[in-house]
């Protein structure tokens, strides 16, 4: 079966590197599939999963937004900070989203609302990647 090259990049590094045969991303114009052999485009990330299938399984990647730049060949997606399934620590997740609701709910301005409620989706989204809820 054809592979495609993925790279998943913060500023602290790369995050993750292989070939996989399929790329499925939550796009701010929403669900992307991508297969090897995929037309040129750059496409801005919400906050979500990245899954990447290969070898009949699925591997998950847990990105805070984004970018995702497809090439034929290769997928770069670049994001802010992004965590490998195995690499989440399920117990730091749930102390940040206690700490987001906790402050979602004494926010006085709009400023403090929307940054806790950025924070809350962050840890959700990394509680359901290790947990495989995606």
């Amino acid at each position: 079966m054809k592979t495609v090259q993925v790279n998943v990049v913060t500023p602290d590094g790369p995050v993750y590197d292989a070939e996989v045969e399929m790329v499925s991303v939550k796009a701010q114009s929403g669900e992307l599939g991508i297969l090897p052999g995929h037309i040129p485009m750059v496409a801005p990330l919400k906050i979500g999963a990245v899954r990447l299938k290969k070898g009949g399984s699925t591997e998950l990647v847990a990105v805070s937004g984004g970018f995702i730049e497809v090439r034929p060949d290769n997928v770069t997606i670049l994001a802010q900070s992004a965590e490998a399934s195995e690499d989440i620590d399920v117990e730091r997740a749930q102390a940040a989203k206690e700490r987001a609701e906790r402050r979602l709910n004494k926010a006085e301005g709009d400023v403090d609302a929307i940054r806790a409620e950025l924070a809350l989706k962050k840890a959700i989204n990394r509680i359901d990647v290790k947990n495989n809820r995606m």
